[in-house]
């Protein structure tokens, strides 16, 4: 089974994947070792540069008794040297998983089509999957389910976001999503939020949005590999930056790394409000869940 969306898995199958996320995350805060992937081996696959992503798959797979191997661009010869597929064939006689963090979304799908072990999309244009696990499993963590939670996107309607969307729609998130015009999020992840029977509210107006809102989320307006863009999308998001005022109690999250001073100020990400740092820690143990899981899959 692949994952290169959150909504590849089923609403039940979402919810035991966050389960064995928050069962691994308290062995680990008691100090238990664990030898469920014992000489299983992640191979990693790295388009984009990474910290979270890197650290936690790695760590997470030697805390569960296995080995990652990392895969940069100059080590490997994906798309350049070699067809995607041929990679895919390769890796898949070696390693039990495939996390791929990639530019290109095809490529992903390519990847899963050909290998024949479990592929893992750690980030692509278009989606971003693991984060997504990690802010439900944070969410929950703040407030003991989801139920008459509200959340609010305020800032790009990227990758992270679209994602995160239909997250929400899986497990009854109430979702208002703000960006500035043109920047909103795709249809096709609008109807696949719908078909969960729980689509966002879209609005061009932060404040309106952050309202009647629990929690605050927001990401970068200049996402890797759109830095000719910069200088647009700074004017374009003016008024989108995430304060402390607009905040008020509110918890803050970010996927990180954030660029303070643009979506948001370096008051507000280091206030009390911010869960920030909560939620990078959730992504080792989100991904450990999903690995455990993965791997009773076969």
């Amino acid at each position: 089974m692949d994952i290169l969306d959150v909504d590849d898995l089923t609403t039940d199958e979402l919810t035991t994947v966050l389960d064995r996320a928050a069962a691994v995350k308290a062995d680990h805060g008691e100090g238990g070792s664990s030898d469920l992937l014992d000489q299983q081996t992640l191979g990693m696959i790295f388009e984009k540069p990474s910290t979270r992503t890197r650290v936690s798959f790695e760590t997470g797979m030697t805390q569960l008794g296995g080995h990652a191997v990392f895969l940069g661009p100059d080590d490997i010869h994906l798309g350049h040297g070699e067809p995607v597929k041929d990679t895919a064939r390769a890796l898949g006689r070696y390693v039990d998983f495939i996390m791929a963090r990639v530019f290109d979304h095809a490529d992903a799908e390519e990847l899963a089509e050909y290998a024949d072990v479990p592929v893992i999309n750690g980030l692509t244009d278009d989606a971003h999957p693991c984060q997504t696990l990690a802010d439900l499993l944070t969410v929950r963590e703040q407030f003991g389910d989801f139920e008459d939670v509200s959340v609010a996107w305020v800032g790009d309607g990227n990758n992270v976001c679209q994602s995160f969307v239909i997250g929400a729609a899986m497990v009854g998130l109430d979702l208002t999503v703000a960006t500035p015009e043109g920047y909103g999020i795709s249809h096709d992840v609008a109807d696949r939020a719908a078909a969960f029977g729980n689509a966002p509210e879209t609005t061009h107006d932060p404040e309106a949005a952050v309202a009647d809102a629990d929690v605050v989320y927001s990401d970068v307006w200049v996402s890797m590999g759109q830095e000719d863009k910069r200088e647009q999308k700074l004017a374009d998001f003016e008024g989108f930056q995430i304060t402390t005022g607009l905040l008020e109690d509110r918890p803050f999250m970010h996927c990180l790394p954030a660029h303070r001073g643009e979506e948001v100020t370096d008051d507000a990400i280091e206030s009390d409000n911010a869960i920030v740092w909560d939620q990078a820690e959730n992504r080792l143990h989100a991904q450990k869940g999903l690995l455990v899981w993965l791997s009773e899959q076969a």
